[in-house]
Parts: C-alpha cells; structure tokens; sequence
C-alpha cells in the first residue's frame, strides 16, 4: 500500500502561481491600524510603517498582508501585526472577528479609490491597540506614532499611497478621533 500525502499547508504560493491568481480573482487581506489607547479607550497615537509600497514607492503604510489558506482570520491578524511591528509589540487583537470596515483594492484606481497596482484584493480591516515595544521588522523601513491631528496632516498624509490616507481617515472616524 503506497503512502498518501495528505499535507494539507500549501500556504505559500511560488511568484509565478502568485501572479497568475492574482490576475484572476480577488485575494483575501487583513490589515491593522496600530493604536495607542489611554486609560479610557480613547485613542491617543495611531503607528504607520515606512516602507516600499506595492507601486515601488516608499510610503507610509498601516499593517497588511494576505490570509493564507486555512488560516483563521484572527490568526492572519496576529501574525501580520507581529511581522510589521516585532515580537514585543502585544496587539490587543479584537475579540470579535467583524472588521470595522471592507476595502477592495483595484489595479485601476478609480475604481474604488483604494489601488494596488497587483491585483483585486479584499482587506478586512480592523483597528488594533498595541501595548508593547514596537520595532518595525522585515520589509518596514521605520515605525513613527503620531496623534490623531498630527496624522491627519499634510506631511504625513502626503507620505501615504493607494487610497491608504482615506482608511486612516475612516479608522480615526470609527473611533471617534477624526480632527
């Protein structure tokens, strides 16, 4: 009787298979607004990563990254805030699994406002309050923390690509904390 292989966690893609799905259905995202919350809940800081975008750009940028196969969301959320901001990082990741908002991400930019030059993606995208060190890891460039007015401003608006700075807006709005 021959050995069946019944490995199941096929959960990276080779680039090639990468590209080729992405060309042909959407492909499930997480990403996380890194928070800093005082004794009351009310959001004081909100962290943005520097680091190369999907269109080359170096931009600041909120945690993201895909869900693979058979991975819980909750899981994907974890994992994702502990790559982009360090093992000591702590997120408090919500208890509940309903996102506070769904962004679709479009090659053709005006489509939704919200692009990724790659592919159609679908971003559950939660809010998630941080209690430890954060030291930006692996593709980021550099981890800042800014008030809600500061981030809302300008310069660092300006720093922000693919419809990003309109998800920072309708996450500082959700809690309350939009300038």
């Amino acid at each position: 009787m021959s050995e069946i292989d019944t490995d199941t966690d096929a959960t990276w893609l080779p680039a090639d298979d990468l590209e080729s799905i992405r060309a042909q259905m959407p492909i499930v995202y997480v990403e996380a607004v890194p928070v800093r919350v005082d004794s009351l809940g009310q959001v004081t800081e909100i962290g943005l990563l520097l680091r190369q975008a999907a269109d080359g750009t170096i931009s600041r940028l909120i945690v993201s990254g895909r869900v693979l196969f058979g991975e819980r969301v909750r899981d994907a959320l974890l994992r994702h805030c502990e790559k982009d901001l360090g093992p000591l990082a702590f997120p408090r990741i919500p208890v509940e699994q309903a996102p506070f908002t769904v962004v679709e991400y479009f090659p053709d930019a005006a489509k939704t406002g919200f692009h990724d030059p790659r592919q159609h993606a679908v971003s559950l995208v939660f809010i998630v309050p941080v209690d430890g060190e954060c030291q930006p890891t692996q593709e980021a460039l550099d981890l800042a923390w800014y008030t809600p007015q500061e981030v809302v401003t300008s310069s660092v608006i300006g720093q922000m690509t693919g419809g990003q700075d309109r998800l920072l807006r309708l996450a500082l709005a959700h809690v309350g904390q939009l300038p």
